[in-house]
């Protein structure tokens, strides 16, 4: 059997697409709370560290956190998964799911701490239920993103050879990520309730953003897939070589 050069060429180009849209949508989840803190630290931007990344809604930084949701949310939509009878681990469906649940929670906010905090959105109201309806979808959201992690994630290598895997494995670091999601998504009411320390929610919020950037990162290989990496990681030595023609 021959495989010609071209075809092998655009499925290699295909799966580096891919690769560069799971890098993007986890440089921009782990981005997302390091930038929105950092620049709170400036004074040129007059905004003071906010009790929740929600809460950036209603601070001069709008346009960076409605607007680094947004394109996560746009990415997820657009991201092509593989189908799959069973829900929780169709990879397409999820996403989209996921997707729409990012622009809701952009599109939706929080309520706002003050009543003087104005108001650009699309229902510009301040009832409860529609702070009630962003922390819902967000819960949704994290919990979506948990189950691509411990159960799409993972099916690539489940299928593959059964080898001696390494603890750095990405399976074991994709089930690592997907759990701490859920962790601290539960903490983040629990820590609001009991006051454990200032700014809880902020804190907890931001790791689960970590977690979720991480597996989307190591599934883009952000990290390179040669050598060490490559055998620790993902159990291959050497990349294809999309300049030769295969013949079997």
């Amino acid at each position: 059997m021959k495989i010609n050069t071209v075809e092998v060429k655009i499925e290699s180009y295909d799966i580096y697409t891919y690769r560069r849209i799971r890098r993007a949508i986890g440089y921009l989840g782990i981005s997302l709370p390091i930038f929105l803190v950092g620049l709170s630290l400036i004074t040129f931007f007059r905004t003071p560290v906010q009790p929740s990344i929600s809460h950036y809604y209603y601070t001069n930084l709008r346009e960076v956190f409605t607007g680094t949701i947004c394109a996560v949310g746009l990415f997820l939509i657009r991201y092509k998964g593989h189908g799959n009878a069973s829900f929780w681990k169709n990879d397409n469906l999820l996403t989209n799911i996921a997707g729409i649940m990012a622009l809701g929670v952009a599109l939706i906010p929080t309520n706002p701490n003050k009543a003087s905090d104005k108001i650009y959105t699309l229902i510009p109201y301040t009832e409860k239920w529609l702070g009630l309806l962003h922390y819902g979808l967000a819960a949704f959201l994290f919990l979506i993103l948990a189950l691509l992690a411990i159960n799409v994630f993972t099916i690539s290598e489940e299928n593959g050879p059964k080898a001696p895997k390494s603890m750095l494995n990405e399976n074991n670091i994709y089930r690592f990520c997907g759990y701490a999601i859920l962790v601290f998504v539960i903490m983040v009411p629990v820590a609001g309730q009991l006051k454990l320390f200032p700014y809880s929610t902020l804190i907890f919020e931001a790791l689960s953003l970590f977690a979720f950037g991480t597996a989307w990162l190591i599934k883009g290989r952000a990290l390179g897939d040669k050598g060490v990496i490559g055998q620790k990681l993902y159990q291959e030595n050497n990349p294809v070589d999309t300049e030769k023609v295969f013949e079997e």
